[in-house]
């Protein structure tokens, strides 16, 4: 959550920074660069932690698109069609049929009454008259050929259906209820994917927060020899003078000049090339923390970290539950685990509810209309996986792969216990260098003073001096090297036991 928090932040924070930085340059015409503040202006400037900002942006969509999984999905669809040809049931004489269906029973009726009246009247031809005429009279005013017709011409019209403009449309709403665990693993999986994002992300401004650690103790290293070069070639250029006169006096030979001179000039080339390392070494953090490359910034020292000293006793438990390294690696644990139960999902049952509302045009629920009509619909989906052997050996690989996660993690945990055991000697072996740096410093200005007054004096020759100066100048290297190195040591030991964000 800090993180999240100085994420959202080190924008404004950085432009304020920069506005801060070009007044104060603006009024003292040149800036005093703390290691407190190069690290705001790396992490505002640095393009690497933005795009691991924007996987985390990512991976958290991705989590709670994984989470709406589990609620219901609501979707509408529409249709429309046009048909060459409408939908027809009856053939063509069929249909005719149909349609003449009165009069042929009228022609079938009057066949059979004309038989029954001619065997009628030859029994008694008066009352098959008189028949006759009641029939023909209630035939012509029923009009049973004409009514008959009309019925089978709108049954055969019922039977044709107009499909030439169809138009339909539904709202369906679907709610998973059982997929064999399928969701839950996919959350689980998109969840440690996005904390796996997001100590990405914290692992890059570690990267680069130490990297602006080196680049600045790298830069105060270089100062420091520079400083001690030029004192170097201030003594030899005295020196120097003083072997001159000594040799326009005849008490020293040209020879003892030339050497003073070949050491003055090779002390000269070092204090230059320490001049330019130093410059490059700036550089180089200017680029860190997205500031002019021509500009010049001093560098405010920072105090020696308290705590430099080796560590005791180091409780791996702790060192292990805050290096991201493991954090990481348990996280990919658990994304095999996810894969392995995605895996098994494939071998259980599916259980979803379904819901929805079709409407159609021609309304098809009552007859066959031109008109709109719709009806609800609830059903249950149940899918039971059977005989598939793929799923079963995708289960087998998937096991496999959560087993290779854990062997990872537990060789991670033996790994950093020995990285921890060694910064930690390292640590203390650098202690030990500069308590004896500074033992040989001490004795070497002790040479140094004593060889200057005997060479004053002329007691001492020119190479003895030039041997003080030399040990001197090498104990002096050596202390500075030592410092850095302990607070580099220190840096990479924080590091190592996960505390090298803080």
């Amino acid at each position: 959550m800090k993180l999240k928090l100085f994420c959202k932040v080190n924008r404004s924070v950085f432009m304020a920074l920069v506005a801060l930085a070009t007044a104060v340059g603006t009024a003292s015409g040149q800036e005093t660069l703390t290691l407190e503040r190069c690290h705001a202006l790396a992490v505002g400037a640095n393009h690497d932690l933005r795009m691991a900002e924007e996987r985390l942006a990512a991976a958290e969509a991705l989590r709670k698109m994984a989470v709406s999984e589990f609620f219901p999905k609501l979707s509408a669809n529409g249709t429309a069609a046009w048909n060459e040809k409408s939908l027809q049931l009856l053939s063509d004489a069929q249909q005719a049929e149909l349609g003449s269906m009165g009069s042929i029973a009228e022609l079938g009726l009057k066949a059979n009454m004309n038989s029954t009246l001619a065997q009628l009247a030859q029994t008694d031809p008066a009352l098959a008259q008189s028949t006759s005429q009641v029939l023909q009279a209630m035939m012509s005013q029923s009009n049973l050929a004409g009514t008959l017709n009309g019925v089978g011409q709108s049954v055969a019209d019922a039977l044709n259906f107009d499909l030439r403009n169809v138009y339909a449309g539904s709202v369906t709403l679907s709610q998973p209820v059982y997929l064999g665990g399928k969701l839950r693993a996919l959350y689980q999986a998109a969840r440690c994917t996005s904390e796996a994002a997001e100590i990405a992300c914290e692992g890059k401004r570690e990267e680069l927060l130490i990297a602006v650690d080196e680049a600045y103790w790298r830069i105060v290293s270089l100062k420091h020899k520079v400083e001690l070069a030029q004192q170097y070639s201030d003594l030899l250029q005295k020196m120097c003078a003083d072997v001159e006169a000594m040799v326009d006096a005849e008490v020293a030979t040209e020879s003892d000049a030339s050497k003073v001179r070949v050491r003055l000039n090779e002390a000269q080339m070092s204090l230059t090339k320490a001049t330019c390392g130093l410059a490059l070494s700036k550089m180089a953090l200017y680029e860190l923390c997205g500031l002019d490359l021509n500009a010049d910034y001093e560098l405010e020292e920072e105090p020696f970290p308290a705590g430099a000293a080796a560590l005791g006793q180091v409780d791996m438990h702790e060192v292990w539950t805050h290096r991201r390294e493991l954090k990481l690696l348990s996280l990919n644990e658990g994304i095999a685990k996810s894969g392995e139960r995605l895996a098994l999902s494939g071998l259980l049952p599916n259980v979803a509810l379904t819901g929805s509302y079709l409407v159609t045009n021609p309304n098809l629920f009552n007859g066959f209309q031109k008109s709109w009509g719709g009806m609800f619909n609830v059903g249950v989906a149940v899918n039971i996986p059977l005989c598939h052997a793929s799923d079963i050996y995708a289960l087998k690989a998937a096991r496999h792969k959560r087993a290779e996660a854990h062997l990872k993690v537990e060789q991670a945990r033996n790994k950093i216990q020995i990285q921890v055991n060694k910064l930690n000697y390292e640590l203390d072996v650098a202690n030990e260098k500069l308590v004896r740096a500074k033992s040989a410093l001490g004795n070497a200005e002790e040479n140094l003073r004593l060889a200057q007054e005997s060479f004053g004096e002329g007691v001492v020759s020119s190479n003895d001096l030039l041997a003080a100066q030399t040990a001197w100048l090498s104990a002096k290297g050596e202390v500075i090297d030592a410092e850095i190195e302990i607070r580099m040591d220190y840096l990479y030991l924080q590091q190592a036991l996960g505390r090298g964000g803080e």
